[in-house]
């Protein structure tokens, strides 16, 4: 388990996303499951990871494949029971390994208890759970606003109480309203239930929507149409509503990390502190385009925020919404070297499943297709076996990532060469190494003697100093002659790590990264 109360960030270690449907499958359907989990444990402590994260196990109607909440205390009978939960936390702490599960605060389903009895009556002690508006004018929806994935109102109406309901994502996924002291005390009980069983974390969803302007104006013109306009949602009262959150948490010493779309530093830091969440997800280099100036660009930008207040970002290069890493990278090599930097990196890292097997997304059919918001490719089954249906059955939910039984992990652990085995050498570095957890951040850049294709992170603490260096330009670099002496690799993001020892010529291969120190 994770010291949190040691020096640095709020969580020291490494947080590994699973997304249960395809993580692994325990029971044979097709479906991974909790057995699935439990089972993977080995992988994931052979790896090093110090947290696993679970997207939503709850019970759900799987209109958006559990972000859909029906019950939050419960476990969906396709992951298993909540005793096969309670086994899950036991066994992955007698590994070192904490269990955060997906919170999420901004909706529930329409088949939500709660949601039921507020659209029963306008009377219903639960109507103001929710958000409700008369119909404009004309009739039609309250305002301008555009539900993410279509381009229809974030508006449903309901024929019973005539009034329309607020709903960010799918219509079976109404807003709740922070702002009603029972439900957000509702909410908080949820935190409480899980902790109580043993969750030590939990990753917020959307959870910049909890705070709304309650006047619900129009989105400005061009802002109606623009595919991020749920960020132009958030209010200044989602700070109070985090604060009751970590006031929770506190309780059990528990971490929360959100997931918010904003596209400035300073907007995700307004949620961060202590008297709110304790790390928020940042995602700037999951939309940054392949270029070493734009990542030296983007990591300063999230350091000049965060870094003067003391606040630490939680990095991730993929997850469930978005294309994988290698697949937007354009190669298993390039990912290498963004996974090379992003563990390297000030803050704490989060590594989808299957990303440490450098995994591309999967070719879905369009028959195939089950995803409303068009994210199939990335949450193609892991490949665990060198079969050809890479320890799932036929019948599996979605289609094999591509070389599956090849890139599976059977094939990768006993191969020093691969992904996962970088893997595991980067995250053995963050152990063995303080300054790659707490030390302090500096950008290099051409007066370093850094081409401008070569990205540079030093990392510094207690005399000690680190470099990572990316070549991200497809084509060998030569660095300036300070850096042919002085230094020694620590690791190499390709090949099988034998450089590791060695002393640094000052050239970089094509698309690879190496972590140094100075000797």
């Amino acid at each position: 388990m994770t010291d949190r109360s040691q020096a640095g960030p709020p969580f020291g270690g490494v947080i590994y996303q699973v997304y249960p449907r395809s993580f692994r499958d325990g029971d044979g359907d097709g479906v991974g499951d909790l057995a699935g989990i439990r089972a993977g444990l080995d992988h994931l402590e052979w790896l090093g990871i110090d947290a696993v994260w679970s997207s939503p196990l709850y019970r759900s109607p799987m209109a958006d494949f559990g972000y859909d909440v029906a019950d939050h205390c419960d476990v969906d009978p396709v992951f298993g029971t909540l005793a096969d939960l309670d086994g899950l936390i036991a066994d992955a702490g007698a590994r070192g390994i904490e269990v955060w599960l997906d919170f999420v605060p901004n909706h529930t389903s329409d088949q939500h208890r709660w949601f039921e009895a507020a659209r029963s009556s306008r009377e219903d002690p639960h109507r103001d759970w929710y958000v409700w508006r008369d119909p404009a004018p004309d009739g039609g929806p309250p305002n301008n606003w555009v539900r993410h994935f279509a381009d229809e109102p974030a508006w449903t109406f309901d024929e019973r109480t005539g009034q329309y309901y607020l709903n960010h994502f799918l219509p079976q996924q109404p807003d709740v309203n922070w702002d009603t002291p029972a439900l957000r005390d509702a909410q908080l009980d949820v935190l409480r239930f899980w902790m109580a069983r043993g969750v030590r974390g939990f990753r917020a969803d959307v959870v910049h929507l909890i705070g709304q302007d309650r006047s619900y104006p129009d989105d400005p013109p061009g802002v109606e149409r623009f595919d991020g306009r749920g960020d132009f949602h958030h209010h200044a009262s989602t700070r109070a509503h985090l604060g009751a959150i970590r006031r929770t948490l506190d309780e059990h010493g528990a971490i929360i990390v959100g997931e918010s779309y904003l596209e400035h530093p300073e907007a995700l830091l307004a949620h961060v502190g202590d008297d709110a969440q304790h790390l928020s997800f940042v995602f700037h280099l999951l939309n940054a385009p392949w270029d070493a100036t734009e990542w030296a660009r983007r990591i300063r930008g999230v350091e000049a925020v965060f870094e003067p207040a003391g606040a630490w970002a939680a990095w991730a290069l993929g997850n469930h919404d978005r294309p994988r890493l290698a697949t937007r990278v354009g190669s298993e090599g390039r990912a290498r070297v963004a996974a090379t930097v992003q563990l390297t990196l000030r803050g704490v890292p989060c590594i989808f499943q299957g990303d440490e097997l450098g995994l591309e997304d999967a070719d879905v059919p369009a028959e195939r297709v089950v995803d409303p918001g068009g994210r199939d490719g990335c949450r193609a089954p892991v490949p665990w076996a060198q079969d050809a249906g890479a320890g799932w059955p036929a019948s599996a939910w979605l289609p094999l990532p591509p070389d599956a039984a090849r890139r599976s992990v059977a094939a990768q652990q006993p191969d020093p060469t691969s992904t996962a085995n970088l893997y595991r050498r980067l995250l053995a570095l963050r152990r063995t190494h303080e300054a790659l957890v707490v030390g302090a951040q500096r950008v290099l850049g051409a007066d370093d003697g850094l081409p401008g294709d070569v990205l540079g992170i030093e990392r510094t603490h207690a005399g000690a100093t680190l470099v990572t260096l990316a070549e991200m330009a497809g084509r060998p670099a030569q660095l300036a002659a300070t850096w042919a002496s002085g230094w020694q690799v620590l690791l190499d993001s390709a090949g099988a790590g034998t450089s590791a020892g060695q002393a640094f010529s000052g050239t970089l291969a094509a698309d690879t990264a190496v972590v140094l120190v100075r000797v």
